[in-house]
């Protein structure tokens, strides 16, 4: 298809199919590998008096690349066609997946350390991934589209976050073997990691279906600014005060997810004594929920960002938090393991609820010519949350072992981080519609 010609309806866009592919095999690497990491992080048994619950720094060392490197990858992604990097970082995957491979090979000689260091690389390459990701949807698809292409797309994503989890899990439970010390059994986990390598060979392959699109400023000059928040981000960001209450919004998103799923393993592995495959069901179960809330909202938005969805969301995570965090004085948990499925599923369509007109908003706000810049500075704002929670669920699993509480309490004080967004985030859809970018200036600003 020609550049400036009317793209084709969803359903029938092959550059659609290409870019959803990519996504969803990008996200099941990112989970199988990274849930891998998680599981081997959990002090169990024994080994639970001794060693500390390292899922925290994994998460921290994850997310510290988006705020290194986000601002020079959308400087790239305006700068050059944003296919042209997707494609890019795609290679990239496969040579961080072969590192992968060789980091659990080789666990008895580099240890902990050296799944760290390619889980800090799996960081960048999706650092420079993400702002082409997000900015090309609006590039190569009609304005109405929007919602319902994200909501696809965030299902997907979602899908393969439960099967990257799912697999992960039993991945440990049959090549991890608990009697052994950890040097001597982890290495058993190559083969998951080779795995990551041939997907990632399928997703370089997909993601050369997505359709060309011409750079947004094939003239923009690199300036050091581009590492932070470039002078006309600022000046759009000081103008438009809904657009930073949405990436501040959306950024309570990413940090909330960035605790929960830390926090599912440690109640399963611990208090639930689940085993490394039922609490990666227990954990991929919230995909399957923010998958089905993500295809409703999408539907429901009807084109354009209705937070009237988000404040519904909003208010039922708070819900599904506090009925999660419940256990008995002796540290039995109300729901048990079944109990808890269900909840985790209310708990993902209501962040999914949450997500996608905040989203769509972000996406669709900042001007044509911006939005690669501006969709980083989104990706910057949501990793200094998801740095953040690594941070605070240190912080949380240290005073729950101080206090003696069972891990379920990690979910209440989830539910508190929530809950002051549930009250003060109240944005009026008359002042949050969609606008074109030329007509952005004339749009009501009120929130």
């Amino acid at each position: 298809m020609d550049e400036t010609s009317e793209p084709p309806p969803l359903n029938r866009d092959p550059a659609f199919y290409g870019m959803t592919a990519t996504q969803f095999l990008g996200a099941f690497n990112d989970n199988l590998f990274k849930q891998l990491m998680l599981l081997l992080a959990i002090p169990i048994g024994a080994a639970a008096a001794t060693e500390q619950d390292q899922q925290g720094l994994a998460t921290i060392l994850f997310s510290l690349p988006f705020i290194i490197f986000s601002g020079y990858a959308g400087y790239l992604s305006d700068r050059f066609s944003k296919r042209r990097i997707i494609v890019a970082a795609k290679v990239a995957e496969i040579a961080v997946m072969l590192l992968g491979a060789a980091a659990f090979l080789l666990y008895g000689h580099v240890g902990y350390t050296g799944l760290l260091v390619v889980l800090f690389l799996m960081g960048m390459q999706s650092s420079f991934f993400g702002p082409g990701k997000y900015g090309v949807l609006p590039e190569m698809l009609r304005e109405a589209d929007l919602p319902r292409a994200n909501g696809i797309i965030l299902m997907t994503t979602f899908l393969a976050i439960i099967l990257g989890t799912a697999s992960a899990g039993i991945l440990g439970q049959v090549f991890v073997n608990e009697d052994l010390p950890l040097t001597d059994s982890a290495s058993g986990l190559w083969i998951g990691s080779a795995m990551c390598v041939a997907v990632a060979v399928a997703g370089t392959l997909t993601s050369l279906l997505i359709r060309r699109v011409p750079a947004a400023q094939p003239k923009l000059e690199f300036g050091l600014s581009s590492l932070v928040v470039p002078p006309d981000a600022r000046r759009t960001l000081s103008n438009d005060r809904p657009l930073v209450m949405a990436l501040l919004a959306g950024s309570m998103f990413w940090m909330v997810g960035g605790i929960t799923i830390p926090s599912v393993n440690s109640l399963g592995m611990v208090q639930l004594e689940a085993g490394k495959l039922g609490t990666s069901i227990l954990t991929a179960i919230i995909g399957l929920g923010i998958a089905s809330g993500a295809v409703v909202a999408g539907r429901l938005c009807h084109g354009k960002a209705d937070f009237r969805i988000v404040r519904v969301g909003l208010w039922g995570m708070v819900l599904s938090l506090c009925v999660l965090c419940i256990s008995s004085p002796g540290g039995v948990h109300l729901l048990g393991f079944w109990g808890s499925l269900p909840l985790l599923v209310v708990l993902g369509v209501s962040a999914g609820f949450f997500a996608i007109p905040v989203q769509v908003f972000i996406q669709t706000r900042p001007p044509a010519e911006q939005k690669g810049r501006l969709i980083a500075v989104m990706n910057q704002f949501n990793f200094v949350a998801i740095l953040l929670s690594g941070l605070i669920y240190t912080l949380f699993d240290r005073l729950i072992d101080l206090w003696g509480w069972p891990r379920s309490c990690l979910f209440g004080m989830m539910a508190i981080l929530v809950l002051p967004l549930a009250i003060g985030y109240r944005p009026r859809n008359e002042g949050l519609i969609v606008a074109p970018a030329s007509d952005a200036k004339t749009v009501d600003r009120g929130d």
